[in-house]
């Protein structure tokens, strides 16, 4: 299966950088709108047989574009949603509350999964849930699967699943509002990165959990 996991389009609460992560969220700002529309002439070489969005609005809005230009009804799913923020909900992003969401969330990555984010899920639970979509996908027979997704979900999910990325490269390539992370593989197999927002892919090393200000959580 090809998978493409892509970043929702800009939101008001991305410009604010706060951790928006609640259903159902805000909508997409006019910069938003505008990457939603130009998605579908920049996966225009993807042979994309299914869509699946969260239960969040941003995703399903960025996603509408594509869906009307392929002819594909968009597939709601709650397993693909944006780890929750819990107690940090709606606190500024690109503040030590930042970090701590993002050290947490790549500490599932390197494992340590009975971690729990404050007052929110914990690793097994976010990355069971994300699994449990691509393994729906997988079993549909589907080639080419895209899912608008949340940066910090996919960033994880990533370095935890994929073979070739490693924690030190999702902590340092932020994806920015409508990036894509395209990947080959399966669930029993595993996956691979081909590529990172355009960019090919070549992990810098396993340096730990990161702590960084958060700009593409949401």
């Amino acid at each position: 299966m090809r998978l493409l996991l892509v970043r929702h389009g800009q939101t008001p609460t991305n410009v604010d950088y706060l951790l928006d992560t609640a259903v159902p969220g805000p909508g997409l700002t006019e910069l938003g709108e505008a990457q939603a529309a130009a998605l579908p002439e920049a996966l225009a070489g993807e042979d994309i047989e299914a869509l699946y969005v969260s239960t969040l609005r941003r995703t399903q809005l960025t996603a509408a574009p594509l869906a009307a230009a392929r002819g594909l009804d968009p597939l709601v799913r709650d397993g693909i949603r944006e780890i929750s923020a819990g107690d940090l909900e709606m606190l500024p992003g690109d503040t030590a509350h930042g970090e701590l969401y993002m050290r947490t969330a790549f500490s599932w990555a390197a494992g340590d999964t009975a971690l729990r984010m404050p007052g929110g899920e914990n690793g097994e639970e976010v990355l069971g849930r994300f699994d449990a979509v691509i393994a729906e996908a997988a079993a549909s027979g589907a080639g080419t699967v895209a899912m608008v997704s949340h940066g910090a979900v996919i960033r994880t999910w990533t370095a935890a699943r994929a073979d070739n990325v490693d924690i030190a490269f999702a902590a340092t390539h932020r994806l920015a509002n409508t990036g894509v992370v395209i990947l080959e593989g399966s669930p029993s197999d595993g996956f691979k990165a081909l590529s990172w927002a355009g960019a090919s892919v070549a992990p810098a090393g396993d340096g730990g959990p990161a702590g960084e200000p958060l700009d593409d959580a949401g």
